[in-house]
């Protein structure tokens, strides 16, 4: 978000008061450290490196049920301490009777549970109850028709006979394993559904969680409803009684310090906290200079004023630009910036020398994504920085109060607790800010410039109503000086691109048909308003090939 004096005046509060405002509690006790909220009611799914997996666990959520995601190989009784209503095996790239296939404890077919296998998952019944799963003679990528040959089946209760599936898998099932029978079939597939109606085991050979199978969130709803007895208790309002009563736990009296940055993320959790522990805790804001426009002034008004968390602000701007001089390769700038903030950071814990814990806005994406599927290292899709731990000097112990939400989830979290819209709803920034949107070296001069063409970029976007329905819009200003005319002279000045992607987790992007209009008037601000830019391109170009970000 660019904050400008007119939008930080114009951000609109839930209620006269802050939600937030509350004397700080005492809380006696220390607990274990802070991991997944404990649900009574919660479906388990076993990773086999499927790039739907997370998108299963979501669908699950929007049934309101509670779901996690757990390694394939995790025993058997580690899953029934969970206490799970059901178990849903996920698709995966591998072939069950590959040499080094990702195979599942086989004691997880005696817990007792409903068991749905997707894809992948359904081979799994095929490999370990005794049936047969062979190389098909056509492999079913896209969009598929399935017929559903037995209406009483409890897992297309309610739906029509034919549905539109999506298929992604090349093995199939070639023989059913004892107790199972058909339940709907496709073109190539006439096991392409399966049910052992007495063990409560069910297997699909579609993804029923992808966009593209219209009608699959009927079927996993029937799957954690009718056939787990789950009922609806997955609330943002539950989350935050139970995360509250947690944090306490883990806390006690001590002090915590959490580094803001403005984000969403950080944002929802120095809320969340603050609602637990109030003034034991402490947020680090620090300024590195290559923020976005009046961001610094709207963290310290939000936080600081209206919030009243205790909020310590470093701005260390000239510092991070001194260093920055020079420096033109993106993968320096970052680990420049990241060595120096950690610098700036751990002067700044020597103010808070009682805190005993750290806090960040780790996702559960984070970490899932940092955990490598055993025997496929190409699942292992980001290390992330909030994942892996601390320096060993900070001493401080971790604090992951989102550790186990979705972005969207974080969103429903931060209204919740009476966070305003425009930090809610920010898009992603990157953490290197616009260093890595200044291609080439970073001088005040280039920022200023970026700064004024990235404002013009949100106030568009916000005014048109694109900014809340894509993932990410932005101004990059390259290294490039072009030829133009303004008025009756020669000018010759930098380029302005503007990136604009809609995305799902940032894994892989599309860029947005923005409307000819909406991009003659972008072209037209930028190039009138932001003196020393000449010239305006838009980015057409997805993740892969290439990134969101261009450094």
């Amino acid at each position: 978000m660019v904050w400008s004096k007119k939008i930080l005046g114009e951000i609109s509060w839930a209620g006269a008061q802050p939600r937030l405002r509350f004397s700080s509690p005492s809380h006696p006790g220390k607990g274990r450290k802070l991991a997944f909220v404990s649900m009574t009611e919660q479906i388990v799914i076993l990773d086999f490196g499927s790039q739907y997996t997370q998108v299963i666990a979501r669908r699950i959520r929007e049934c309101q049920v509670y779901s996690i995601i757990l390694p394939f190989n995790t025993p058997a009784a580690e899953i029934a301490k969970l206490q799970p209503r059901g178990l849903i095996l996920s698709g995966g790239p591998s072939s069950v009777y590959a040499a080094d296939a990702p195979l599942p404890d086989k004691a997880i077919f005696e817990l007792g549970l409903p068991i749905l296998g997707i894809c992948y998952g359904v081979q799994i019944f095929g490999h370990f109850l005794g049936g047969k799963v062979e190389p098909g003679e056509k492999r079913e990528y896209g969009k598929g028709t399935l017929t559903v040959t037995d209406p009483g089946c409890a897992l297309f209760r309610k739906l029509p006979a034919a549905l539109q599936v999506w298929n992604s898998h090349g093995d199939k099932l070639t023989r059913l394993p004892a107790g199972f029978r058909p339940v709907a079939r496709t073109e190539n597939s006439e096991y392409a559904a399966i049910q052992d109606g007495q063990r409560g085991f069910f297997g699909i050979q579609f993804h029923p969680e992808v966009v593209h199978t219209p009608r699959g969130k009927e079927v996993l709803s029937n799957f954690v409803h009718r056939i787990c007895g789950c009922g609806r208790n997955w609330t943002m309002r539950s989350y935050i009684d139970q995360a509250v009563e947690q944090i306490r736990a883990q806390v006690g009296g001590e002090r915590v310090i959490l580094g803001l940055s403005g984000g969403v993320d950080s944002s929802v959790a120095a809320a969340l906290l603050h609602q637990a522990i109030g003034d034991q805790l402490t947020c680090i804001f620090v300024n590195n200079g290559v923020l976005r426009a009046g961001e610094a002034e709207v963290v310290r008004e939000v936080f600081g004023k209206h919030f009243r968390i205790r909020l310590h602000y470093e701005n260390a701007a000239t510092l991070f630009l001194k260093r920055l001089q020079g420096v033109l390769d993106p993968e320096r700038k970052r680990k420049l910036i990241g060595r120096t903030f950690i610098e700036v950071f751990e002067a700044a814990l020597r103010h808070e020398a009682r805190a005993k814990f750290l806090a960040q806005g780790t996702l559960y994406p984070d970490v899932i994504e940092s955990v490598p599927i055993a025997g496929n290292p190409a699942a292992l899709i980001k290390s992330h920085h909030n994942v892996g731990g601390l320096p060993k000097k900070m001493r401080l112990q971790l604090v992951e109060p989102l550790r186990c939400l979705f972005k969207d989830e974080v969103r429903q979290l931060g209204k919740e607790l009476g966070l305003p819209d425009e930090i809610v709803w920010r898009q992603p920034f990157p953490g290197p800010g616009l260093a890595v949107r200044v291609i080439g070296e970073v001088t005040r001069r280039r920022l200023d410039i970026l700064r004024k063409a990235d404002t013009i970029v949100i106030e568009e976007m916000m005014a048109s109503g694109w900014y809340r329905k894509i993932w990410q819009s932005f101004a990059v200003l390259l290294p490039v000086k072009s030829v133009g005319v303004m008025g009756d002279e020669r000018t010759y000045d930098y380029t302005i691109a503007v990136r604009a992607v809609e995305s799902q987790d940032g894994m892989t992007a599309d860029w947005v048909r923005l409307p000819y209009e909406m991009l003659e008037k972008l072209a037209s601000r930028i190039v009138n308003e932001v003196k020393g830019v000449n010239r305006c391109v838009f980015d057409i170009t997805s993740k892969p090939p290439g990134t969101i970000e261009w450094e």
